[in-house]
């Protein structure tokens, strides 16, 4: 039998740690074309055909008008040696950029290299729920590599394992 017990944020949120995820930097372009990029683990696929993705921002970052704005966006899935940049875009920091190499992508917006994947996407819908934003973006372009991705578990960086058979 399941024994519940009132409900407590800090372990909830210990408690949703327990799903492994990948990480993932989202960037955009203010109006003045200046990068912006936020460092993310809510990124999932919703629809092949069209292809869409999901991914939440918090209401409080100082982030939002740029994605709001702009309604383009490019999700990076960090390769296993790329924590030091996720580290940086998870940051408080104002010009994340400042020392982080990006050319601009085929929709214009700050494209970083040597990522395992990017998907460069057009906001398709926005919506607030709870404390944050959910936007689902339309796939325009997309790249893949063979590097493997950053994986994130319990509150910290973690490495993938191979399974012993391909169970999906």
């Amino acid at each position: 039998m399941i024994t519940y017990k009132e409900f407590n944020l800090k372990e909830y949120r210990n408690a949703l740690g327990k799903f492994g995820t990948g990480v993932a930097i989202v960037s955009t372009k203010t109006n003045d074309e200046l990068p912006v990029g936020v460092t993310i683990n809510s990124f999932n696929s919703v629809s092949l055909e069209p292809p869409i993705v999901l991914w939440s921002l918090n209401k409080q970052s100082p982030s939002l008008k740029a994605f709001d704005d702009t309604r383009k966006f490019v999700i990076h899935v960090l390769s296993k040696d790329q924590v030091d940049l996720s580290k940086i875009f998870s940051s408080r920091i104002e010009e994340k950029f400042a020392n982080v190499a990006y050319e601009f992508g085929k929709l214009g917006v700050p494209l970083i290299p040597g990522c395992s994947a990017t998907f460069e996407c057009t906001t398709w819908l926005r919506q607030e729920v709870g404390d944050h934003i959910l936007f689902l973006g339309r796939v325009e372009n997309f790249t893949s590599t063979e590097k493997e991705a950053l994986l994130y578990y319990k509150g910290r960086y973690a490495k993938g394992t191979e399974l012993e058979e391909n169970l999906i």
